[in-house]
């Protein structure tokens, strides 16, 4: 791989650092901007922070051009990553729908899924959020029990999910259905397209231990589902969930080594500003070498990054190797954060809002939302297994 820019490429990452130049919100690149303090205040912001993306030609980066997207290639992909976090940009709030309901159904949906979603995904006028885990099915997607009993033109859903991230804000939901009871466990599910304001969807919120109620459980009691609402054919839908999966695992992975970056360098400078021993923390032997092997892995994430991406240039198909980055950020990430606290001895039991509170409470927030990092999108012990088998090629030890 040649790490140059190309011109073409060149030229792209030009344009986009003049664009964020001109509209990231005013007082955001010197610090001074501050998200509101309300959380429905701050979901509006972010949702119009993406509908000014989407009108300005940068959503959607691989999307079909006439759904709103740019097809960009796989390389501007990873400069459009880059930049945003050269600059810190706000995050979209749409993340489940641009990661994985948008290329699920550009996958497998038909011209009518793809006109009345993809555009609205790519804008934000419509969120989305995902019902594959159950309280008995959380890592076992092919065990779930959520069942769809077709009735006449409609499937019949009653069953519960949980850890839908943004569910108490979605407008859909890609959830994964059992629509055969009486046959093999992967040979029995359905994938549908939800519309979570029908009657008999019930929401509710689970509280983490930073306070925010990301995560929620969705009921379904009896609800009433168009069958042209499937994706795929009945009994396909453990083929189209593993399309969701790659794809969220597969184009996940570059933007977490750039994210793995930022908290390194915010890590750094912080050791820079923290007394320890009468001095600055990063005179500390320890503390210069704990980051001098944090340097290491994420030079390191960054380089699977791009292996991944060269396959993927390649192929057109997220491979398994997404599992690797996001097993080993999971786990940095949790590190990192531990290694703060430690950095900031007894000022990490400070959060923000105090006068006496280190970089207003923010690395109290991350290594607490740390702690799900590896659950989400896969839990460490299942992405091992992914990378035994499908990567190295060992025996299934099942």
């Amino acid at each position: 791989m040649d790490f140059r820019d190309s011109e073409e490429e060149a030229a792209f990452r030009r344009g986009l650092r003049s664009w964020l130049d001109d509209n990231l919100p005013e007082g955001w690149l010197d610090g001074s901007f501050k998200l509101p303090a309300k959380r429905e205040a701050r979901y509006d912001f972010a949702r119009s922070w993406q509908r000014k993306l989407f009108e300005s030609g940068w959503m959607g980066m691989s999307w079909p051009k006439e759904y709103g997207g740019r097809e960009a290639t796989p390389f501007e992909q990873v400069i459009y990553l880059e930049e945003m976090a050269r600059v810190r940009a706000p995050e979209p709030i749409g993340v489940i729908g641009l990661n994985m309901a948008g290329p699920t159904i550009i996958v497998h949906g038909s011209a009518e899924h793809k006109d009345r979603y993809l555009s609205k995904i790519l804008s934000a006028e419509e969120i989305w959020c995902q019902g594959f885990s159950e309280p008995n099915a959380g890592s076992d997607l092919a065990s779930v029990q959520t069942k769809a009993i077709r009735d006449g033109d409609e499937y019949v859903v009653t069953g519960q999910k949980v850890w839908s991230s943004y569910a108490h804000i979605a407008d859909h939901c890609i959830l994964v259905v059992r629509t055969d009871p009486n046959s093999e466990k992967h040979a029995g599910l359905s994938y549908l397209l939800v519309d979570m304001h029908l009657p008999g969807v019930e929401v509710r919120p689970i509280v983490q231990i930073t306070g925010d109620p990301e995560f929620n459980e969705i009921f379904f009691d009896e609800v009433r589902v168009p069958v042209s609402n499937m994706l795929g054919e009945e009994g396909e839908g453990w083929r189209v969930a593993m399309t969701t999966l790659m794809h969220e695992r597969g184009t996940l992975g570059i933007a977490l080594q750039v994210r793995a970056r930022i908290i390194l360098d915010d890590l750094v400078s912080l050791a820079k500003d923290v007394r320890l021993n009468g001095g600055p923390a990063i005179d500390d032997a320890l503390v210069r070498q704990t980051l001098g092997q944090f340097e290491a892995e994420v030079e390191a994430l960054r380089f699977t990054g791009y292996r991944s991406l060269s396959a993927f240039a390649k192929t057109g198909v997220p491979g398994p190797e997404g599992s690797i980055m996001k097993l080993h950020w999971s786990e940095l990430n949790q590190r990192m954060g531990e290694f703060a606290w430690k950095v900031l001895g007894g000022f990490s039991q400070i959060d923000g809002g105090s006068q006496h509170s280190i970089s207003d409470g923010k690395w109290q927030y991350e290594t607490l939302r740390s702690r799900g990092n590896t659950i989400e999108a896969g839990t460490s012990e299942v992405l091992r297994n992914i990378v035994a088998e499908r990567v190295l090629g060992l025996p299934r030890s099942r």
